[in-house]
């Protein structure tokens, strides 16, 4: 017998189910260490359980590495899909990025002899000092 879809209960789903679902994580046990080290946020309250009930309409904030994730309910879902699948199980309300500032096209540019020594240097050292 399949499991009931919990859409058509009119119910909700483990957060960490539903992270893993939208594609957020890789892994529910990476869905569960994000949950439990609490970077996620359910309608701007702080989820401490990865067995918290997420249900269609919550805005969930999610905190990544580079990135804040504003991202509200779209749909349940009840497979690991596709990205395309994945995509209309939320609709994205994160900020836009911060402007990337311009990066020189050169490297700086530094003085002959100034910073570390070459191995040239070294080796003058080394034989200065009597090191074979």
């Amino acid at each position: 017998m399949p499991a009931p879809d919990p859409q058509a209960a009119g119910g909700g789903l483990r957060i960490d189910k539903w992270l893993w679902y939208a594609r957020v994580t890789k892994s529910r046990s990476l869905a569960q260490k994000l949950i439990s080290s609490r970077h996620v946020r359910l309608n701007s309250d702080k989820v401490v359980t990865p067995s918290k009930t997420v249900k269609v309409g919550d805005v969930l904030t999610i905190a990544l590495d580079r990135r804040i994730l504003v991202l509200k309910v779209a749909a349940l879902g009840s497979r690991r899909g596709p990205f395309e699948e994945a995509r209309k199980l939320y609709e994205d309300m994160s900020p836009p990025p911060p402007p990337k500032e311009e990066q020189p096209s050169h490297p700086a540019l530094r003085e002959a002899g100034a910073g570390r020594p070459t191995k040239r240097d070294r080796r003058k050292i080394d034989a200065w000092r009597g090191d074979n």
